[in-house]
């Protein structure tokens, strides 16, 4: 059975309320929760970025039951990944093993701030890789020392672990990031309903495995107030990846997205109140072959509604699927 996610999402909410949002998403009932991890917001209008390990820690004593996941933390230049593991154990600890750590190759739009520039994607590929193993070798509690070509650790070591490693989930847009992830990770995390990336994940390895998908909605009672709310927050993602990754700040996504339209964004982004255009949305993802569907509700000011037609309509919805 397909399990559904709400995905609290750092750039647009403040960090207390991320909190509250994720216990509200708890009691509406949804599956499993992610969160985002940047530095920056998207666009400036979306107006927010909290420390994400420091909303987990919170979010994981003031949940239950709801799993928790980064979607997705960059282990290999804001954070070292050394740094990575001791937060993704310790949360872990706190949430008694709720907890699986997304990672990705991240954005220039984050990791810029460290003053170590922005390489081509395949130096990012191989940092990654070699993050991916100095995390797991540390979740084993032993001592660590790693000498690779991006990445040392010296005789490190955690002391507080989760009775079990928290699962390593790995993002992917194309060929070379998917071969990385059908190899090192537990999980494939990706943000459109791409069969083909499915595929590919599972032909080298990755069969049986969970894949993550997103998918970004606007739900509210009036649909041209929901319309212009996607075309005002969400702009940013009509570029696709390729261009996500490379853009250096906020400014520079708003001038790349100033002439989307709302029907442009329309086409990403359902809105407004019909339930029928959410399910047969989120169907193109379990067509694909996806395990898990993270919704994202588009608006900081839109959630509190949004969880209780969730609760009484969508996802009751969603499960006859």
């Amino acid at each position: 059975m397909t399990a559904f996610g709400y995905t609290a999402m750092g750039e647009q909410t403040p960090a207390k309320q991320l909190v509250t949002d994720l216990v509200a998403a708890e009691m509406a009932g949804f599956d499993f929760s992610v969160m985002s991890d940047h530095y920056f917001p998207w666009i400036e209008e979306q107006g927010h970025s909290p420390n994400t390990w420091a909303v987990l820690g919170a979010a994981a004593q003031a949940t239950q039951r709801l799993p928790l996941m980064t979607f997705v933390t960059c282990p290999t230049f804001r954070y070292h990944p050394a740094v990575v593991a001791q937060q993704a154990a310790t949360v872990g600890v706190l949430c008694s093993g709720r907890f699986t750590l997304g990672l990705g190759a991240g954005e220039n739009l984050n990791e810029h701030v460290t003053g170590c520039g922005w390489p081509v994607a395949r130096v990012r590929q191989e940092r990654l890789t070699e993050a991916v193993e100095i995390i797991r070798e540390l979740f084993t509690g032993d001592y660590v020392n790693y000498s690779g070509r991006h990445f040392t650790v010296e005789r490190a070591k955690l002391y507080d672990l989760p009775d079990q490693p928290p699962p390593i989930g790995i993002a992917v847009s194309g060929p070379d990031s998917v071969s990385l992830a059908a190899e090192h990770a537990d999980a494939m995390i990706t943000v459109e309903p791409s069969a083909d990336l499915v595929r590919q994940f599972e032909d080298r390895g990755g069969t049986g495995k969970p894949k993550y998908g997103q998918l970004a909605i606007c739900y509210g009672p009036d649909e041209a107030a929901a319309r212009q709310q996607a075309r005002r927050l969400w702009r940013w993602a009509l570029p696709g990846w390729h261009v996500m990754a490379e853009l250096p700040d906020p400014r520079a996504f708003e001038a790349a997205t100033e002439h989307v339209t709302e029907d442009d964004i329309a086409e990403l982004v359902p809105c407004g109140p019909d339930l029928g255009q959410y399910v047969k949305a989120v169907k193109q993802y379990l067509d694909a072959g996806f395990t898990h569907v993270a919704l994202v509700q588009v608006g900081a000011d839109r959630q509190h509604g949004f969880f209780e037609w969730a609760a009484s309509d969508l996802l009751p919805a969603l499960r006859e699927l």
